[in-house]
């Protein structure tokens, strides 16, 4: 093992919730499996038959809701703003999800998959990190945006 990947954290679910203010049926991201500071990370969430969005979305043929994928991906960039600066921290209270932009949708994500949320940060300027994500099941992309989160 080369001496960065060593260096990677991980986060479990405790952690997350650490992290970020949402409970289930929100809480979208099961564990963060690479941490590399606030500057990249790969959230993972487990897609399930038996989560509320699939009674209306779509009956018959169940598909993960896109918004939720782009909501995933904001959830895992909170989780590496906020564990970078420590959860201890007193200055942060919240992270907020404060944009969304080139998002595009390509392929349908459906019970059983696994999706890998990749987020590379872009830019921070004072409290407001930028980071490009891409979802992915089996290493396919399936989704992808620009988006930022504001610590406050």
């Amino acid at each position: 093992m080369t001496e960065a990947t060593t260096a990677l954290g991980v986060a479990d679910i405790q952690k997350i919730m650490a992290c970020i203010p949402h409970r289930y049926p929100f809480l979208l991201v099961d564990r963060v499996v690479e941490i590399n500071g606030d500057e990249s990370g790969v959230g993972i969430k487990n897609v399930t038959i038996n989560e509320p969005q699939f009674t209306g979305h779509f009956p018959g043929r169940p598909v993960f809701p896109g918004v939720l994928m782009i909501e995933a991906m904001a959830q895992t960039a909170g989780v590496l703003v906020v564990s970078s600066r420590g959860e201890a921290d007193p200055a942060v209270s919240s992270v907020l999800f404060t944009t969304i932009d080139k998002a595009k949708f390509r392929k349908p994500v459906v019970p059983g998959d696994t999706l890998r949320f990749h987020l590379t940060k872009i830019a921070r300027k004072r409290n407001i990190w930028f980071y490009r994500g891409e979802a992915r099941v089996d290493g396919t992309l399936v989704a992808e945006a620009d988006l930022s989160a504001m610590v406050v």
